[in-house]
């Protein structure tokens, strides 16, 4: 039976591994920006943190398929059959990398059933590392042993909720949601850091009314569950599923340990 806490922390160590092959590209003056089809960019440190992630996972007792955003696109007739995956962003937040703002992380998250059951998050400019096992908790370190972590218990109705979002670039259904809240704090974040402010207890929302992919929130989510928090469909109010046809998340709502009864606001 697998010991999916131990695993967790293995994959740990393999985003560190990734982290230090980022590291080696950010503190050089070529990047190697590339744009994608969709006009994202990408840099040799993508691809260079996809490789690490690659070999290791590969090199693991623990065997599962890897869907990757850097690596090729699997079809759907053949992941649909996928038990468990491999959901893999080599470096989340390219844009932040390219800014030398030190906030974008490398996730890795191992899906069952079209749950995030183990995510790993590492944050390579700062050496924070976050990992999580489904029914065993989610866990930071940064120095030393593992420290539990806890999402933060709340209201909707609580004044001063700090909520993740953009200060610049509120876009209109994330203005309406603020607009429900009772003097909402906004907190400004990163590539997956936007989820991890929550399992931490740092933020308590995150409207993410706009597109992402799976791999951009499998690590996290899976982090954020452990923690006490959903992340949920913002059309359907289920959580997040993953491995659909479609690999493009709906739009969704982030929430701390939000008190059920009192979620609707």
């Amino acid at each position: 039976m697998t010991d999916y806490l131990k695993l967790a922390a293995e994959v740990g160590e393999i985003t560190r591994l990734a982290g230090a092959a980022i590291m080696k590209i950010y503190e050089t003056e070529d990047f190697g920006v590339e744009m994608k089809s969709d006009d994202s960019p990408l840099t040799k440190a993508d691809k260079a943190g996809n490789d690490v992630i690659v070999a290791g996972l590969e090199a693991l007792e623990f065997q599962a398929p890897i869907i990757s955003e850097e690596g090729k696109g699997v079809a759907y007739e053949v992941r649909s059959q996928y038990k468990q995956f491999w959901l893999v962003d080599p470096l989340d937040g390219t844009k932040e990398f390219i800014k030398r703002n030190g906030e974008f992380t490398v996730n890795i998250a191992l899906v069952e059933a079209g749950k995030p059951i183990l995510g790993a998050v590492y944050v390579p400019a700062t050496g924070e590392l976050y990992y999580s096992a489904k029914g065993e908790g989610a866990w930071k370190v940064s120095d030393g042993e593992p420290e539990r972590i806890a999402a933060a218990s709340f209201t909707m109705q609580d004044t001063n909720l700090r909520v993740v979002a953009s200060r610049s670039h509120l876009n209109e259904g994330t203005q309406a949601f603020m607009d429900k809240l009772d003097q909402p704090e906004i907190v400004s974040r990163g590539s997956s850091l936007k989820i991890i402010e929550l399992a931490t207890g740092s933020a308590h929302l995150y409207p993410r009314l706009a597109p992402t992919m799976e791999w951009d929130t499998g690590a996290a989510h899976a982090i954020l569950l452990e923690a006490g928090g959903k992340m949920v469909d913002d059309g359907t109010g289920k959580e997040l599923r993953y491995n659909k046809e479609n690999l493009l998340n709906p739009f969704f709502i982030a929430y701390g340990n939000v008190r059920e009864e009192l979620l609707a606001c």
